[in-house]
């Protein structure tokens, strides 16, 4: 086995891991609704799922741990590429703003403040900023 098989299996475990993570946030009300199953299909092609491990995930999302970032810029990272797939998306903007406090808060951003993070993440995806300015946007919006 090459060290490159050994990093595109520890990149797709991560992944996966990230998808199943996504998936547990969206079925916290047991439902996954039209918007967040459009979402998660998005996803899974961006993330590389395969078609099997997506439905495996779904079945089984709970076998996989949750690991939000500890970085505050890795979170916000991560927010940058949630919300521009929401975006793409042109999902509705209430649901859009449901489905991506949800996934804000499961990367750990709190809850006192997330309805502020996500308008301002909305906001500065739709600007189309760049992923260094949009850190900086929202790096700023806590001081």
């Amino acid at each position: 086995m090459s060290i490159s098989d050994l990093f595109d299996t520890g990149f797709r475990g991560r992944n996966q891991d990230h998808f199943a993570a996504i998936v547990r946030v969206a079925m916290e009300d047991d439902v996954i609704t039209d918007s967040e199953k459009k979402f998660l299909d998005r996803l899974a092609l961006n993330l590389d799922i395969s078609p099997e491990d997506y439905k495996s995930i779904l079945k089984n999302y709970k076998s996989h741990p949750i690991n939000p970032p500890i970085s505050f810029n890795y979170r916000i990272e991560r927010l940058y590429d949630l919300a521009r797939m929401v975006h793409v998306d042109h999902i509705d903007r209430e649901d859009e703003i449901k489905l991506l406090t949800k996934m804000a808060v499961g990367l750990g951003f709190s809850t006192v403040n997330v309805g502020y993070i996500v308008d301002k993440a909305l906001r500065l995806v739709k600007e189309d900023v760049d992923l260094d300015n949009f850190i900086d946007g929202i790096r700023t919006m806590n001081h």
